[in-house]
C-alpha cells in the first residue's frame, strides 16, 4: 500500500483511498428526465444522496450513470476538508463547460457547501442553478421548477425536525447486499476544528419503528447487512413525549420510555439473526457500557467500533473540544477490550499539526495509537475552516511541512499497527459477508469480517451475499486473504 500524503488518507480496504466519490447508478424506467448526482466525502451524504433521488423519482426523473444524458446535474458536497471543497469547484467549473454547449442543463450543489457557500456560488462565482441544504431535499422539485422558469433556486433552512423518515431511499450505488440507514441528523458536539453543526444543524433523532421496519424491507429484499448512520450516533435518543403525538403510528404511540442508542441496536439486532448490523460514528463521551453489553449479545452486531481519538494529548483535545482526555478515552477502549474482546475491531480519526501542537503532543498521539493498536485510521492534517471556533479564536499556526512530515509518522506507525493486527489474524476461522469481485482479480471476491477488514477470498462458486466460513492465511497491511473452509 502506497503511503501517499493527502488531506484524507484512510488505511482501509484494499487500498488506500482519498475523499470518497460516487455517482449514480443507471436507472432506466421510461421517465422523461434524467438526473445526475455526484456525492463527496462521508457515508451520510452518500444516504442522503438515495434520498434526493427517492425524491426526485417522484417527479420524473431516472438516474444516469453518465452526466453527459443528464439534465439536472448535482454535486452532493463536503466542507469538512478544504481539499473537499476544492474539488468540488473544479468540477463545477467542467460542469459549466458542458452548460455552455447545453444551456438547457441545470446544476445544483447539495449538502454542507451549499449551506456554507450559497451566495458565493449562487450570485458571485454564479457557478450553480441551485443550492440546497441538507434538511431542504423535499423542497428540490419545486427549485428545479424554479430554475426552468429562469429564477435561481435557494433554500438552506436548518429544520430541528427533519429526518426523512417516511422516505424510502434509491439505493445508486448498492450491491445489493449492504446498505446505509440514517437514524439522526445533525451534531450538538461543537468541535473546534468542525463545521458540521454549522451545515447540519441541531440533533435530532428519527424514530424507532421507520428504522426497523426500514431494516426489515431491505433484509426482505435481500441485504445482509445494514449500516446505522449518524454524526453521533450513541446520542440518539427518542421520545414519544418530544414528538408530534398525532404523527405516531400505533406502535410508536405504545412507546412510553425514552429508546437510546442501545435499545435501538437491539431493536435492529432483533430484526432478523441473519441481518449484520454496523454503526457510525461513536463520540468517545457518549458511547456506553450498555452499548457495548448489547453488541455483546447479538452474533450479528459487528465487532467493531469507529472510535475517533484526534490527538493523544489532553491539552489539545481541549483546545478542540472534544469533551474528554487522554485518559477517558483510554478507559473507553479498556472497556471495549474487557466487554468485547481483543479482536474487536477499532478505528480511529487523527488529526495531525492542530494549533500550537508541540513536538511532545505530536509523540503522545503516536503513543495512543501504540497503546490502543487501531486496526485502520482516517488520517489527515489540520485545514482551518472559516467559521469554526479554532478559526476565530486559534492561530493556525504550524508550517505546512511540519503538518505533513506529521501526518507521514502517524500513517506509518499506523501501517505497521495495521500490519501487527491482522498477522494476529492469520490461522483463525472466521465468518464473512461476500460483498463483490476483488479489484485484483475476476477470480477473486471482495468480503468483510465482523471487525470490518476485507478478506480476498477464491471465488469458486460463492455468490456475491453468500455467508462462508474462511480460514485466514495471510496478509498485507491493508487487506486479509483466505481459503474456503468446506
Amino acid at each position: 500500500m502506497e503511503n501517499i500524503i493527502k488531506d484524507i488518507d484512510i488505511i482501509s480496504g484494499e487500498e488506500a483511498k482519498t475523499c470518497d466519490f460516487k455517482v449514480t447508478a443507471e436507472e432506466n424506467t421510461g421517465k422523461s428526465r434524467r438526473l445526475y448526482i455526484e456525492s463527496y466525502g462521508c457515508q451520510m451524504n452518500f444516504s442522503d444522496s438515495e434520498i434526493v433521488a427517492s425524491i426526485m423519482k417522484e417527479t420524473g426523473f431516472d438516474t444516469t450513470s453518465d452526466y453527459k444524458n443528464a439534465d439536472v446535474i448535482f454535486l452532493n458536497t463536503c466542507s469538512i476538508r478544504d481539499k473537499a471543497e476544492q474539488t468540488v469547484r473544479k468540477r463545477l467549473s467542467q460542469f459549466n463547460q458542458i452548460k455552455g454547449a447545453n444551456p438547457e442543463l441545470k446544476i445544483g450543489v447539495l449538502g454542507c457547501m451549499a449551506e456554507r457557500l450559497k451566495e458565493k456560488l449562487l450570485e458571485e462565482e454564479k457557478l450553480v442553478d441551485m443550492v440546497v441544504g441538507p434538511d431542504a431535499y423535499r423542497d428540490l422539485p419545486n427549485l428545479v421548477g424554479q430554475v426552468e422558469e429562469g429564477q435561481k433556486g435557494i433554500n438552506t433552512f436548518l429544520s430541528r425536525e427533519e429526518t426523512y423518515a417516511d422516505i424510502s431511499p434509491v439505493r445508486l450505488n448498492s450491491n445489493g447486499v449492504s446498505a446505509f440507514i440514517s437514524i439522526m441528523r445533525g451534531c450538538d458536539n461543537m468541535c473546534s476544528f468542525c463545521v458540521v453543526p454549522f451545515t447540519r444543524g441541531r440533533e435530532r433523532s428519527r424514530d424507532p419503528y421507520s428504522i426497523t421496519k426500514e431494516a426489515q424491507e431491505l433484509f426482505d429484499n435481500g441485504y445482509k447487512e445494514v449500516t446505522l448512520l449518524g454524526q453521533n450516533v450513541d446520542s440518539y435518543k427518542w421520545s414519544p413525549q418530544e414528538n408530534n403525538k398525532a404523527r405516531l403510528n400505533k406502535k410508536e404511540a405504545e412507546i412510553t420510555e425514552v429508546v437510546h442508542f442501545s435499545d435501538l441496536l437491539e431493536m435492529v439486532a432483533k430484526v432478523n439473526p441473519k441481518l449484520r448490523v454496523r454503526f457510525s460514528t461513536s463520540h468517545p463521551k457518549d458511547i456506553t457500557d450498555e452499548v457495548l453489553y448489547t453488541m455483546k449479545r447479538y452474533d450479528n452486531i459487528c465487532k467493531y467500533i469507529h472510535l475517533p481519538v484526534q490527538s493523544g494529548n489532553s491539552r489539545i483535545l481541549e483546545l478542540m473540544n472534544r469533551t474528554y482526555d487522554r485518559d477517558w478515552y483510554l478507559n473507553r477502549v479498556e472497556k471495549i477490550r474487557e466487554i468485547l474482546g481483543e479482536d474487536c475491531g477499532i478505528s480511529s480519526d487523527m488529526i495531525a499539526g492542530f494549533c500550537s501542537e508541540t513536538e511532545e503532543e505530536h509523540q503522545d498521539t503516536l503513543s495512543i495509537m501504540d497503546i490502543v493498536q487501531y486496526d485502520f485510521s482516517y488520517m489527515f492534517y489540520y485545514s482551518e475552516r472559516p467559521g469554526t471556533l479554532a478559526a476565530k479564536k486559534y492561530p493556525d499556526d504550524i508550517p505546512l511541512t511540519v503538518k505533513k512530515r506529521r501526518l507521514q509518522e502517524i500513517i506509518d506507525k499506523q501501517s505497521s499497527l495495521s500490519m501487527v493486527r491482522h498477522k494476529r489474524e492469520i490461522g483463525q476461522i472466521q465468518e464473512v459477508l461476500v460483498e463483490g469481485i476483488s479489484k485484483r482479480s475476476t477470480e477473486q471476491l471482495k468480503a468483510k469480517n465482523s471487525a470490518n477488514k476485507v478478506v480476498i477470498i477464491p471465488k469458486g462458486d460463492l455468490r456475491i451475499g453468500d455467508y462462508v466460513k474462511v480460514k485466514i492465511t495471510d496478509c498485507t497491511s491493508a487487506t486479509l486473504f483466505g481459503e474456503i473452509i468446506n
